[in-house]
């Protein structure tokens, strides 16, 4: 029976569980959204809020805490000076888990894990490069001056290797 046992073990050791996810969460920091397996995506989430939880205190005890456990000072910077300071204003639930369904590999449930004020940034094509491939769209030098310099260079080491021959 499993009651009250809180922790995931994700069938790693005691170190290697409190690595992966401090890993998980300065990944989540840094990139904004990371794509991993739902089991780990849920083990994570209590910890990144608790992080939140600490940036939003923003005192040096605070700043220790995370730095203890999260042991990257880039992160530990960011969360105190661009994420938690998004998120004075919520009361808990920073981050939101999106299910995508199953791994094609070895069929694992897989899930966005992102914070909740994280908007993602598309940009649209114009119309006309829209049906553009290959050479044509990586650069429009393909007159016939450039073509003729092609073929220029492509003879010219069979030149030379004719009158190594000879």
């Amino acid at each position: 029976m499993r009651h009250q046992v809180k922790t995931v073990k994700l069938g790693r050791t005691a170190e290697h569980r409190k690595a992966l996810l401090a890993n998980q969460v300065c990944s989540l920091i840094e990139h904004q959204r990371i794509k991993t397996t739902l089991a780990k995506a849920k083990a994570v989430r209590p910890l990144a809020e608790k992080m939140v939880t600490l940036g939003k205190n923003g005192s040096l005890h605070a700043r220790r805490i995370a730095l203890a456990v999260l042991r990257q000072k880039g992160a530990v910077k960011k969360l105190f000076e661009d994420i938690a300071p998004r998120s004075a204003s919520r009361n808990g639930g920073y981050t939101r888990i999106i299910k995508l369904g199953q791994r094609k590999s070895d069929s694992a449930a897989v899930a966005f894990l992102e914070w909740v004020d994280f908007v993602e940034v598309v940009e649209e094509t114009a119309p006309g490069e829209k049906g553009k491939k290959g050479k044509a769209a990586k650069g429009e030098a393909t007159s016939a001056e450039t073509k003729t310099e092609r073929k220029a260079k492509k003879s010219a080491p069979n030149e030379k290797s004719k009158d190594a021959k000879e």
